[in-house]
């Protein structure tokens, strides 16, 4: 019985391990700038790093987030699968002009789509583009060029 138990236990075990969040890695980071106010915003570029994004992560820095940047641009969709910060997302067109913003849920899979084509699109804390009086129509400035 106590042999039982012990095995269960290990099994559990490992079957937590397996199924543990990756850990985090922080990415290279670009200087963004929306009407005077700065962020700091690791670039997601490849398609693992983009998948990715800020899944499993628990806080942000101040004035920092994630810019994800894509080779062309079309309508984009994101979720908040995986995620545990709420986030505002901007949307961003190749000429530095956002789209829209929009505002996700921690865990929400609902899909988030931008109002129109994006090449860029920035996840910061949930609120900080609105705090700041950011809105669509407003360009960012530092916007590295599209990945090849």
């Amino acid at each position: 019985m106590i042999r039982s138990a012990l095995l269960f236990l290990a099994a559990a075990v490992v079957a937590i391990r397996a199924s543990a969040a990756p850990p985090v890695v922080e990415l290279p980071t670009v200087p963004l700038s929306i009407n005077g106010n700065k962020l700091t915003a690791e670039v997601a570029r490849t398609a693992q790093e983009t998948s990715t994004g800020l899944m499993y992560r628990f806080s942000l820095k101040p004035d920092h987030g994630m810019l994800f940047v894509f080779e062309r641009s079309e309508p984009r969709a994101f979720w908040m699968k995986n995620t545990f910060i709420p986030l505002s997302i901007v949307f961003v067109a190749p000429d530095g002009r956002i789209v829209n913003i929009d505002e996700m849920a921690p865990q929400d899979e609902t899909l988030h789509w931008s109002r129109g084509p994006a090449m860029y699109v920035i996840e910061m804390r949930k609120g900080w583009f609105a705090e700041r009086g950011i809105r669509a129509g407003d360009r960012v400035s530092g916007l590295p060029p599209a990945k090849p």
